[in-house]
């Protein structure tokens, strides 16, 4: 599909229900939280928080791999699941296999940090380096799937994991339906797929603004230019915020329904980071902090009847440093 296709959504509200039905016990429902009061307040007006840091493998991953995995018939979860990842999605598919008592091997790129890979291993994944960048792990990982007779999940590209990322949508209205303004960092396009798809079929006028690493603008060069866009090369410590390429399902939900991309630097995710762990002891990765940059900035502005929230989507230490 392209961007303003008049086909059928690939994704709908029903799908997400489902999703949210399936995964429940499975995953937890992670809180959203008021920001103030604190000493340097980063948006007028209301702020929350949704902490999917607070995720069960430390991100929103495992709402997307555990609606995929579940949806798959018996003969495919015995044969073993096989991702590429810059991490965090690795970690979910990990977390899915273990639940189904099954093989998992995740490829991951060389930008990888250390200690996600070993927590990789910890959750009894078989762990394999290829390529620098994820584009290059998923085509090794693709490859080895078809070689070794395993199922692949993709990270993004794939309507039960994006209709089990749209199930935070559905939180987040449920425990505060005024909110008017809500932000989102963008990887692959999976996240705010689902989050988008969501918000807007139960509130049409929440604005959706999605945020990228000013090195990885994937989808916002995407939507300029009508059709995906191959970056020539990724700029960013954010690994996980990071492919050079997304898929058309993820180019053609968020042409619907997010209503704005902005851009923001490694030092402006840093700052938030720490931000969230001077202010709220919060520890964030830098693509965690990626939507409360946008709002730190004043990339996006806000306004006080249109309350905010902003996803911290993922946890770790890498923003502290």
């Amino acid at each position: 599909m392209t961007p303003g296709s008049s086909q059928p959504a690939p994704v709908g509200l029903a799908d997400i229900k489902a999703a949210a039905r399936r995964i429940a016990g499975r995953v937890r429902r992670t809180p959203l939280i008021d920001a103030a009061p604190l000493k340097d307040d980063p948006a007028p007006g209301a702020l929350r928080l949704k902490l999917e840091c607070l995720q069960v493998t430390g991100s929103f991953k495992p709402r997307g791999a555990t609606n995929k995995l579940l949806s798959l018939n018996d003969g495919q979860v015995r044969r073993g699941i096989i991702t590429a990842s810059g991490g965090n999605h690795g970690l979910a598919v990990a977390y899915a296999a273990r639940q189904a008592a099954t093989r998992a091997v995740i490829y991951l790129p060389a930008s990888t940090p250390p200690a996600k890979a070993a927590k990789l291993a910890a959750w009894g994944a078989e762990v394999r380096t290829e390529g620098a960048v994820w584009d290059e792990a998923n085509e090794a990982a693709l490859a080895a799937a078809a070689q070794e007779g395993l199922t692949y999940l993709h990270p993004f590209a794939d309507p039960a994991v994006i209709a089990g990322q749209g199930t935070v949508g559905l939180e987040i209205l449920e425990d505060a339906p005024e909110t008017g303004l809500l932000l989102v960092a963008i990887g692959g396009g999976g996240l705010i797929s689902g989050i988008a798809t969501a918000v807007k079929a139960l509130k049409p006028g929440i604005r959706v603004v999605g945020v990228e690493p000013a090195g990885a603008p994937t989808l916002k060069e995407s939507l300029a230019a009508g059709q995906l866009v191959t970056l020539s090369a990724i700029e960013t410590e954010a690994g996980t915020l990071a492919p050079r390429r997304s898929a058309e399902i993820n180019l053609e939900i968020i042409a619907r329904h997010v209503d704005e991309i902005v851009l923001v630097s490694d030092e402006e995710m840093r700052a938030a980071a720490r931000w969230l762990w001077f202010e709220l002891g919060i520890a964030a990765e830098l693509s965690g902090a990626a939507a409360l940059a946008a709002l730190m900035t004043g990339r996006v502005e806000t306004a006080p009847d249109a309350p905010a929230t902003a996803l911290v989507c993922g946890a770790g230490t890498d923003g502290l440093s």
